[in-house]
């Protein structure tokens, strides 16, 4: 009863946390929509007069490419973005060659659309889509055709992104809710005590697991949005103090050392609890991933606008090929130490939003067997005047 009380309870707090996500997705869309159709209503009461002009400028404002060929399958306009995409040298060619296809094909009154992946580097995908233009006489055909360029780099891969976390979170909630199931169904049967001990015990373990995963994809959404994100001065020395004083006794285990060096005097402009998470995960991979007897160091150097702060291991490092892709929700790069250290694929995640959320980034620098960095990148604090002058600048102010 017990259990499928918590299995319930756990599947229902993971429903929730997606169905938020969804929401607030549905009413950033909504905003969007809004603001296209107020665009489109003031189009429509321009003067005709200032029409053309207005008009060109607009398409010129689209990051879509719009190229558009008259009756004589002639290419006539272009607009800023098309022309910068058609002058690339990786794409003059390829991309050219099919927007004058499916134009020419458009003029007859053939509509269609062509996917082209350039390979870089950097990759991208462009999606081509082009339709006939009416003629003067309302006709379907006889006014030439437009083509729509469209850079869908991203979606392609945010689509990607969204299969694998299906995949993924399928798989990290399936497995510790069979084990639980099976632990169960074993303990039912079970008399000796000893046994129905270590199987309640290795359900716990499972638990853990499962409310960390849970925990953490609940932090993820909550971070990605940056619905309360407050931003105020946080000394960057006491964060990372904080933080190794929180991980010292796992350390302390296995002999890993921890240290912090660097200008710790700082203070950087953010949100000190998202600050402390980011820093938190680093130092957190760090150790997990750090043979026995290594260091971990914790590095603060600071120039006139940004405060970078390093964790370095002295562990495996990553390979090359996996460097890419580090940032990616689940994304592991050894999975089977993954998951005997605990981990939940979800940190490194967390920590590239909270960088995004405050104007910063979070890279990575790694060699196979020679250990990993990886460097936090926040802005710095402005700096304020003593309190005795400041209140001397508000009296002159107000004066």
């Amino acid at each position: 009863m017990t259990v499928a009380v918590v299995l319930l309870a756990i599947a229902l707090v993971g429903a929730l946390a997606m169905c938020v996500t969804l929401l607030r997705r549905v009413a950033r869309a909504e905003v969007a929509v809004a603001a296209a159709v107020s665009a489109a209503e003031e189009a429509r009461s321009v003067d005709p007069d200032d029409s053309l002009p207005r008009l060109v400028a607009a398409l010129d404002a689209l990051s879509l490419g719009v190229v558009v060929a008259d009756v004589d399958e002639v290419l006539g306009f272009r607009n800023r973005s098309a022309e910068e995409i058609l002058s690339s040298r990786d794409s003059r060619t390829i991309i050219d060659r099919a927007v004058r296809e499916l134009l020419v094909e458009a003029v007859r009154g053939e509509p269609g659309e062509r996917e082209i992946d350039l390979f870089g580097p950097p990759r991208r995908t462009f999606l081509i889509r082009a339709v006939p233009l009416a003629g003067a006489s309302g006709m379907a055909v006889g006014g030439g055709s437009v083509a729509v360029i469209e850079d869908v780099t991203e979606r392609r891969r945010t689509d990607q992104v969204r299969r694998d976390f299906v995949s993924n979170i399928s798989h990290e909630l399936k497995t510790p809710v069979g084990a639980l199931g099976l632990l169960a169904e074993t303990i039912d049967d079970e008399t000796d005590p000893a046994t129905v001990r270590r199987f309640t015990e290795r359900m716990g373990v499972e638990v853990t697991r499962l409310s960390r995963t849970i925990d953490d994809l609940l932090e993820l959404s909550r971070i990605e949005f940056a619905d309360d994100l407050f931003i105020d001065d946080s000394p960057i020395g006491a964060i990372v103090e904080e933080v190794l004083a929180r991980f010292r006794g796992s350390a302390d285990l296995r002999g890993v050392e921890l240290r912090a060096m660097g200008e710790l005097d700082v203070v950087v402009a953010g949100d000190r609890r998202q600050i402390t998470s980011a820093i938190s995960n680093l130092v957190d991979n760090a150790v997990k991933y750090s043979p026995d007897g290594a260091e971990v160091t914790v590095s603060v150097t600071c120039t006139a606008d940004a405060v970078s702060v390093t964790v370095a291991d002295t562990g495996d490092g990553i390979p090359a090929r996996d460097l890419d892709r580090v940032f990616e929700r689940f994304y592991r790069v050894d999975r089977a130490r993954s998951r005997d250290t605990g981990g939940t694929g979800l940190g490194l995640a967390i920590v590239r939003h909270i960088a995004h959320n405050h104007g910063g980034e979070v890279s990575v620098r790694s060699r196979e067997g020679h250990g990993t960095e990886f460097t936090l990148t926040l802005p710095v604090a402005p700096k304020r005047p003593p309190l005795n002058d400041r209140s001397n600048d508000e009296s002159e102010v107000t004066a």
